[in-house]
């Protein structure tokens, strides 16, 4: 173990080349034969597509890192090691990465980790300053790397294809037909006109990303099947919350319930938000990046819940049936909150 090695966990960012050329310079500057380790923390939960995917786009960074180190010493005065870790985890927020991180340095004998200042692999909500939060309360000394942030100036159009241009053709089409009420010519005709012209406005605006027609189909297909699930659960539910109303005991037990969902981007942890809050029995108080804090009224829709029959369907809806296998609320350790303490808690606060 050497003091001065350090710890760097990575990911794609516009100011990982300039962390790299700052740890290496300051490992140069140590004595002795520091070593830097670049970890990259990857979840099997997003490979839910090609084999293996993350992990292999892991390996490859890893490699230009390496090579970037090279470039910028140009000697063997620095060791370096990569290492892909968290295959084997399911990585939800701040605290599982910190975990992975925290036990790679002390297999390691590392006592400082250098973060990228973009270092951000959740993708939403900032990740930074809970991580180092995290690693502190572990013993780790942590370092945010003392490079220039680019300036943060999105542009008001994006670059887009034919897909996005189809995609809110339609979407707009529909949603006139829909508030129309009637299928009359003339209103197919102005709606198709009016479509035409709100998507030749906003297409490079309102959409993001490159969509694949492709993928959106398979999509849209899944969400038709999902559908008759969702208003099946509705059902089921309605019954279970008339039978607890109709009780002369009325059976109810509300608690708190908190999990991190196995869903991965905004639309995804929306759709599933929302289904929660349409079934009678469950309502969807908040949810930070993928963090849910949901009320449920009783046992039974509390039990539903986290054996998590909503959340495996949203995911076969966005990711595929592959996604589904992976483990429910209940198996990754949801927490429960009686109602009542938690009220009293917002109020202290």
């Amino acid at each position: 173990m050497a003091a001065d090695d350090l710890l760097v966990p990575v990911d794609d960012s516009v100011t990982l080349r300039k962390t790299v050329a700052y740890v290496a310079e300051r490992a140069a500057d140590a004595d002795g034969r520091p070593t830097l380790h670049f970890v990259y923390p990857v979840s099997e939960r997003v490979d839910t597509g090609d084999e293996g995917s993350e992990a292999a786009s892991a390996a490859d960074l890893l490699e230009r890192v390496e090579v970037w180190v090279e470039e910028d010493l140009g000697d063997d005065s620095v060791a370096v090691e990569t290492a892909v870790v968290g295959q084997t985890e399911y990585l939800f927020n701040p605290g599982d990465y910190a975990d992975v991180l925290v036990e790679y340095a002390r297999r390691n004998g590392v006592e400082t980790v250098v973060v990228d200042p973009e270092y951000n692999p959740l993708g939403m909500a900032p990740l930074l300053p809970p991580l180092e939060r995290e690693l502190e309360s572990a013993g780790l000394t942590v370092e945010l790397a003392p490079v220039e942030r680019p300036t943060r100036r999105g542009p008001l159009t994006r670059t887009a294809g034919v897909g996005q241009f189809v995609v809110l053709f339609c979407s707009t089409y529909a949603f006139y037909l829909l508030v129309s009420g009637t299928l009359s010519p003339f209103d197919l005709a102005t709606g198709a006109v009016t479509a035409t012209v709100v998507s030749a406005i906003l297409w490079r605006i309102a959409t993001r990303g490159e969509v694949e027609l492709g993928k959106l189909g398979g999509r849209l297909a899944r969400f038709a099947l999902y559908v008759p699930y969702l208003l099946w659960e509705i059902v089921k539910a309605n019954i279970d919350i008339a039978r607890v109303v109709l009780h002369p005991d009325l059976p109810i037990d509300p608690q708190l319930v908190e999990f991190d969902a196995a869903v991965w981007s905004e639309l995804p942890a929306t759709t599933l938000a929302n289904s929660i809050t349409l079934t009678p029995g469950t309502l969807t108080v908040d949810v930070t990046q993928r963090h849910f804090t949901v009320h449920s009224l009783t046992p039974g829709a509390r039990e539903d819940l986290l054996a998590g029959g909503l959340e495996r369907a949203v995911r076969f809806v966005f990711y595929g049936r592959r996604a589904m296998r992976l483990a429910t609320p209940a198996e990754r350790g949801a927490r429960t909150d009686d109602a009542d303490a938690a009220d009293e808690a917002g109020e202290n606060e």
